[in-house]
């Protein structure tokens, strides 16, 4: 139980996410997801929070950068958050047919020895094009295979962002109420399934 802890009040173990925004765009719609994914939690999903993890500072892969067992301070903290949290949200764009290369740089910055992803719950949402990213999820579950990852199987978020009905205000913000639900799902499945490897249901 990485970083479950149980409110004194209600006695309710809160589940600790860490979001992850494959893209570092400031108005990318994946970081618009995460920040809806955010707002869902705090008023309709409980016992769950959520901590929007930054990757943008981390360098590239460079196993010079590590010395006598340590790596940069910016890895280290980043390596620490994902230790301590229980499951990870992916919000994962779609780059010719995968991963953001940023995202791909955190994922083996934290499989480093000791791999911290090991044995913790995840989801991916993406949105996109006609495929809202789809292709970029099924490299991700693939790539977490190796990581040891745990990826809920359903609901599968993919949102076409571009076809009507509108799904993102100017800023980035999802509007969309259906695209809402289905994140709200997502999460109650990631919360269940995290509860579940945790012996917590």
């Amino acid at each position: 139980m990485a970083g479950m802890v149980v409110t004194d009040a209600a006695k309710w173990p809160v589940v600790k996410v860490a979001a992850l925004c494959g893209s570092l765009r400031e108005g990318s719609y994946h970081r618009g997801l995460i920040r809806s994914a955010m707002e869902i939690s705090k008023r309709e999903v409980e016992g769950m929070e959520i901590e929007d993890i930054d990757i943008s500072s981390l360098p590239l892969l460079n196993s010079d950068l590590e010395r006598n067992g340590t790596f940069p301070p910016q890895v280290e903290a980043f390596r620490h958050k994902i230790l301590q949290a229980d499951s990870i949200l992916f919000a994962s764009p779609e780059y010719n047919y995968s991963v953001s290369a940023p995202l791909k740089n955190a994922l083996d910055w934290a499989s480093r020895p000791p791999n911290v992803w090991a044995g913790k719950a995840a989801a991916i949402v993406s949105t996109g094009g006609s495929s809202g990213g789809r292709t970029a999820q099924y490299h991700l579950r693939q790539i977490g295979v190796f990581l040891d990852l745990h990826f809920i199987n359903k609901p599968e978020f993919f949102l076409a962002a571009f076809s009507p009905p509108t799904k993102f205000n100017t800023n980035g913000d999802l509007i969309n109420e259906d695209a809402k639900n289905n994140l709200k799902q997502t999460l109650l499945s990631l919360k269940a399934f995290t509860m579940q490897l945790q012996h917590k249901s």
